[in-house]
């Protein structure tokens, strides 16, 4: 044999890419071209903004010294952090609480408390401020018992804290009960077999199980109330925070440099908290081996009546508070007549145009449902179902995470600096609604993302290697296969998208025009010309329009399943 030949019989063998692999490894490149030019590009426009003078001049570090040297924003800064800290402090117990009855007794009506403490998720958070202004406002139903107290009044720390806590209990509580359903039942009888107290069960087996639910909880919390721009503005009065410094500097001030160094200070805490839970994910253990009992609770008629007594409480402030902007949005001329009638109703959708709104906000969360949907699965198929092109799937993979760590205040500002600039092909969508629904969609981006990539590593990889033997190509095998077992799926991430997306504030408040406003901008807009009656019925329509669409995705999911799911059952 020759020396040639001796080569080229210990050579690689290199297979050839198939066409069908090109078209999938395209479409990827598609996906990763627009998160860059509708994620990382305005992120980017923010750290050169950062660097810059009112003129564009590159002034270094000058915008943070100048920040660092302000008294007024250094407080908001500490304003910031301590009323997160104190909201987290709250929350945390009362959702673990909350969740323990739920996963621990077997107390009666779960699902009707649990189904109760969702619809806080279904209206605008800045509709907890609302109630709160006229639960305990100047002419608030109760004002006395603040001055029993000795609280001046509602606006401030006290009314951002008690209305966080009411806006996030929700989130902590999904995480909490996630972390609280994984329990081995064998761990309990080996320590009731030991005479273990149930004290020190809770602490020796309960605690230690759910301690990484908790510590996501409690970050998920802190990140939530440190980057929320509705309640701040509407029940913060003269307390400034971050998120209020931002919109004051830009849209007040229209100093863009120090508010994209305030955009920084906000993109901060939320990139510590992304970079603490991803440590954390990756520490936490398997709660339920393969040989694990599931945990079923026993009954204790006395603990059982305790954790119904403690839901029932907090289901109870729950309802006081949609129930009161439910009321007041009634009531003819708070709080001199309280007739009911349709007054603000008439006021906010007529007088005030709200039903333009309104219908823009109906329109961008159909957008954002069907083509938020489309991309976010599209894209989590081609990284988890297709081979090769290893830089490409790995960019995709980064940029798809990524939005979890950006508060959607600091995303919209991205947008007006980059969709702003001179220059930009893509200038012509600032202002549209089509840039409000993409900018919802990329806010949203991540949940939808891990969401979909769960139901896709639930289907065995058979599917596509069998498909890819019999020269089947990826995307038939992805329309016959993949795309009907996973359809229950697609309709939890539509249903995700179009509700976030007409209750979204923060991600479109720099982004809108007369013509494109959407109705919890309006809500916004009320609340400032002293219309909160107007406003407080805005939110309940909000509110109405987003159970109704819940109430449809139900009836679409069950109609999926029945079409679909048919090989699940015996």
């Amino acid at each position: 044999m020759s020396s040639s030949a001796a080569v080229l019989a210990l050579a690689p063998v290199r297979q050839n890419v198939h066409w069908t692999e090109r078209i999938a490894h395209l479409a990827m490149a598609s996906v990763a071209l627009l998160l860059l030019a509708f994620l990382a590009a305005p992120l980017l426009a923010i750290l050169l903004k950062a660097v810059e003078d009112k003129d564009g001049r590159f002034v270094a570090l000058a915008n943070f010294i100048d920040y660092a040297q302000t008294p007024t924003l250094l407080q908001s800064l500490w304003n910031s952090v301590w009323v997160s800290l104190l909201v987290t402090a709250i929350v945390l117990p009362l959702a673990f609480g909350f969740a323990y009855a739920l996963a621990r007794s077997r107390m009666r009506f779960k699902g009707l408390v649990r189904t109760i403490t969702l619809v806080p998720l279904l209206a605008p958070s800045l509709l907890a401020a609302i109630s709160l202004i006229y639960w305990f406002g100047n002419q608030g139903v109760l004002k006395s018992w603040l001055d029993a107290f000795g609280i001046e009044q509602i606006y401030g720390a006290t009314g951002i804290v008690i209305a966080e806590a009411f806006s996030v209990f929700p989130h902590a509580l999904m995480i909490l009960i996630t972390a609280l359903s994984a329990a081995d039942a064998r761990l309990y009888e080996a320590a009731d077999a030991l005479g273990t107290t149930a004290r020190r069960k809770f602490f020796t087996i309960t605690l230690p199980g759910a301690k990484y639910g908790l510590i996501s909880a409690a970050l998920v919390s802190f990140t939530l109330v440190v980057t929320d721009f509705g309640i701040p503005k509407v029940i913060g009065g003269s307390f400034n925070v971050l998120a209020t410094d931002v919109f004051k500097l830009v849209i007040g001030q229209q100093d863009f440099p120090k508010g994209a160094v305030v955009a920084i200070l906000l993109l901060a805490p939320a990139v510590l908290t992304f970079a603490v839970d991803h440590w954390v994910s990756r520490k936490q253990t398997a709660m339920l081996t393969a040989r694990a009992v599931p945990y079923r609770p026993k009954k204790a008629p006395l603990f059982d009546a305790l954790m119904a007594l403690y839901c029932t409480l907090i289901c109870a402030l729950i309802l006081a508070m949609l129930g009161m902007a439910l009321f007041a949005s009634f009531a003819s001329f708070w709080p001199y007549n309280l007739t009911p009638s349709l007054r603000h109703y008439t006021m906010g959708l007529v007088d005030a145009e709200v039903d333009v709104a309104f219908f823009n906000s109906l329109k961008m969360g159909a957008g954002t449902a069907l083509f938020g949907t489309l991309l976010v699965f599209c894209g989590a198929y081609l990284l988890e179902k297709t081979q090769r092109a290893r830089p490409l799937r790995s960019l995709v993979r980064l940029l798809a995470m990524l939005p979890m760590a950006v508060p959607g205040l600091v995303l919209g500002l991205g947008y007006i600096f980059f969709f702003n600039a001179p220059g930009n092909p893509l200038s012509g969508m600032y202002h549209t609604l089509t840039l409000l629904t993409v900018c919802t969609v990329v806010h949203f981006y991540t949940t939808g993302h891990l969401t979909a990539v769960t139901a896709l590593k639930s289907l065995d990889p058979e599917f596509e290697a069998v498909s890819a033997s019999l020269k089947v190509p990826f995307y038939k095998t992805f329309w016959r296969v993949t795309l009907p077992i996973c359809t229950p799926a697609l309709v939890d991430i539509a249903r995700y998208f179009f509700i976030n997306a007409t209750t979204t504030i923060s991600a479109v408040v720099f982004l809108y025009s007369p013509e494109t406003k959407v109705a919890s901008i309006a809500i916004l807009n009320l609340d400032e010309a002293g219309e909160i009656g107007a406003a407080a019925a805005m939110a309940v329509l909000i509110a109405a329009a987003n159970t109704v669409a819940t109430l449809l995705f139900m009836a679409l999911g069950w109609w999926v399943d029945k079409s679909t799911q048919a090989w699940k059952q015996a």
